[in-house]
Order: structure tokens, then sequence, then C-alpha cells
């Protein structure tokens, strides 16, 4: 039997009520308590710019920081706001100044353009890029970290990995992971962007160098929203990716909290000139929204929902489960590999003709769907999607 709370929470969400959203894993949709306070909040924006910039801003951003940095457990004068974690990495992969020759170790499952991000601080600075091959369907964490042990040699000099895998849905054991890097002195980048509210995050448990994150996605926080958390030891590894006000600071006082709402060293990286800070402030209220509803009550959804998808899709005879069954190794993100000769403009073409929202992308291994279900999505709506893929599949096949 559905849950009341969250059959209830579900009204709340903006939805457009002739699509069955399957992808929060792209864009997470807004909870209209969100939705209205960041829209309050460019009213007065909009009406007086200048108090709004000058004199309202600095509490609120100082505040959003906080309740942010107490979400991931992490010291609020350690987070930098970004608009997502592509600008977050960019940062890091910007400032790094690496031993040359060497080498920036990832995983063989990351996201694109990140790893193009890699590819040009590895040009720059005279370092290749090398992928090591995840064990896609592991039945332990230790298969993945054993996997980096063995690929890490004396030229790595950073290894950079997703979380949570966007292609597949599989959670690395990122502390681990790190702890393994940290013995190597191998300095560790992460790629957050999916683990914010879809699995327990303690950022300062995991022990990397630097985590970057998005908020617009589990967190149901607007569109904009993102962070970079960089560990001690590494402050002064960071600078800024445009030079503002804020470039020049006073050192001696650079890590306590300034009239900006934030602190010398942070307003330097984050600080771009005039922008709208709204989608950073309404953090907080992503945050209460599911919080009030209960951590756990929304992650023992997830486990539903997820449970659901593997067993409805996985009766679709040209599907292929390519996520984990391990609880520890998957969340909500959940991908099958289709067969080789579908057409995918086609297939996405006839899935949003249904009205169905899911990704449907191309990897090296073959095409595949992937659903991202959150606590407001249904069985029926796995089940609206279950019964149009079969035919989709057929009709979609390349003619040879």
């Amino acid at each position: 039997m559905p849950d009341p709370v969250l059959s209830a929470a579900r009204s709340q969400m903006l939805l457009d009520p002739s699509v069955a959203n399957l992808n929060t894993g792209s864009f997470g949709p807004l909870p209209r308590p969100v939705f209205d306070y960041a829209t309050s909040l460019r009213r007065r924006l909009a009406e007086e710019p200048m108090d709004f910039y000058v004199r309202q801003l600095p509490p609120l951003l100082w505040h959003a920081r906080e309740r942010l940095a107490a979400f991931l457990n992490v010291d609020p004068r350690r987070v930098v706001f970004t608009a997502n974690v592509s600008v977050s990495v960019n940062i890091v992969a910007s400032s790094l100044r690496l031993a040359s020759p060497g080498e920036i170790l990832m995983t063989d499952h990351e996201y694109g353009s990140l790893q193009w991000c890699w590819e040009r601080a590895a040009q720059r600075q005279g370092l290749t890029v090398r992928t090591f091959r995840l064990p896609l369907m592991a039945r332990d964490p230790a298969e993945i970290v054993e996997a980096f042990v063995e690929a890490a040699n004396e030229r790595t000099r950073l290894l950079f990995f997703s979380h949570v895998l966007s292609p597949t849905g599989l959670v690395l054991p990122a502390k681990e992971l790190c702890a393994e890097a940290r013995r190597r002195g191998i300095l560790t980048v992460i790629d957050g962007a999916h683990a914010p509210a879809m699995i327990p995050l303690n950022v300062a448990d995991i022990g990397c160098d630097f985590y970057g994150s998005n908020c617009h996605k589990w967190l149901l926080a607007p569109s904009g929203s993102g962070f970079l958390y960089f560990a001690p030891g590494n402050e002064d590894r960071l600078q800024a990716l445009m030079v503002s006000w804020g470039y020049h600071f006073d050192r001696s006082q650079i890590d306590d909290r300034d009239e900006f709402g934030s602190t010398p060293r942070l307003r330097a990286l984050e600080f771009e000139g005039t922008r709208d800070p709204c989608a950073w402030l309404a953090i907080p209220a992503a945050i209460d929204f599911q919080a009030d509803l209960g951590w756990e009550r929304i992650r023992a959804r997830h486990r539903e929902l997820s449970r659901h998808v593997r067993q409805t899709l996985g009766t679709i005879a040209d599907l292929q489960l390519i996520t984990p069954d391990h609880p520890q190794l998957h969340g909500t993100l959940t991908a099958f590999r289709m067969p080789g000769n579908i057409d995918l403009p086609a297939l996405r073409r006839g899935l949003w003709d249904r009205r169905i929202e899911v990704n449907a992308f191309e990897r090296p291994e073959g095409p595949v769907v992937r659903t991202s279900t959150h606590f407001y999505n249904t069985e029926e709506e796995v089940n609206r999607l279950a019964a149009v893929l079969p035919d989709l599949l057929t009709q979609g096949r390349k003619s040879s």
C-alpha cells in the first residue's frame, strides 16, 4: 500500500499530469514550496535589486551555506556555491598543478563533458588521461576497490570518479577508494552529481580532497544550484575560474565570515559579477521539504520503486539489467542495455510521443535505457513504460 504521507507529497510536486517523469537523474522537478520560495526571492530581487544584493542577500547566502554544509556534514567555510557539478570540477581541474610527467586516472564510465575537462587539464600540464575498467555487475564493493588498486601506479597523480555512475547507477565505494588513493599520495576529485538526497551522504567521512555536486537532481532544488567542497589541506590549491570583485582580499582573515555572506576565500571563488543567486538561496527549502517527509521514509520508497523497475522491466526479453543488485552498489538509477541495432532517436521520439520521460543514450558497450525513480513516482508510471517498450524496441530496430 502506498505511503499516505508520500502520496500526499506527490501532490506538492510541480509535475505535468500527462507525463510519466522517470528522469530525475537528469533534472528534478520542483516541489511547490521550493518553487514558491525561489519565486518570492526573485520578486524581491526584481523589485529592488540594490536592496536585495547589498542588504538582503548576505545573511540569506550564509544561511543557505550553513544549511547545505550541515546536510553534507562539512564546515560551511569549505563550501563554494556553483551553478552545477561541471563548474565545480572545472574549478578544480583548472586550478591544480600536478607533477609532470604523470597521469590522471578515471573510471571508464565517467560523464563525457567532465572527461573532456580533464583532457584539457592534462594537455595543459603535459599529463596523460587513462581510464580503468569497472566491474559493472560487481557482487561486492571490494571488487571495485581492487580494480582501482590494480590500475594505479607511480605515475598516477589524481583519481577522478563519480560517486554514482550516470550511465548505470552503480554506486562506488567512495570512502574506500579515497583511502586507497591517499595511501598512495593520489589526489581525489569526486563527481557527486547524483548523490545528495539519493543516498545517505557524509562528505567529510568520505575523505576526498574535492567533492562537486548538483542540488537540482535528487535534492529537488532549482536549476543553477551546485557546490564544491574542498577538504583541509587543499585551501590554497584553488583559483577562481573568473576574476571579479573578491579577487584581492585580506589574507589574514581569509576564512572568516565576511559582510557578503561568504568568506574572502569563498567569495573569490564564487563571485562572478551580477548573477541571480536565488537558486542557491532556495537550497534550504529543498532540504526542508524532504527532511519533513522523513529521509528513511523516502529511501524506503526508493527501494520499493527500484525493485519494481527491476522486476517489471527485467521481464522484457530485449533488455539486460546492468545495475548491480548489491544494496551498497545501487540507488534509484536503474539501467538496462538494449540491442545494438536500436535507432535511439526514433526510440526517444516514440517514448515522448507517449509522454514518457526517460533517458536513452549510446554507450561504447551498446545503447542503454535508464530509469530514475524518486519518491513521487508510482508503480503505474513504471508499468506504463514497460507496456510500450517491447513494441518500441521492435519497431526501432535499424534496417540492415
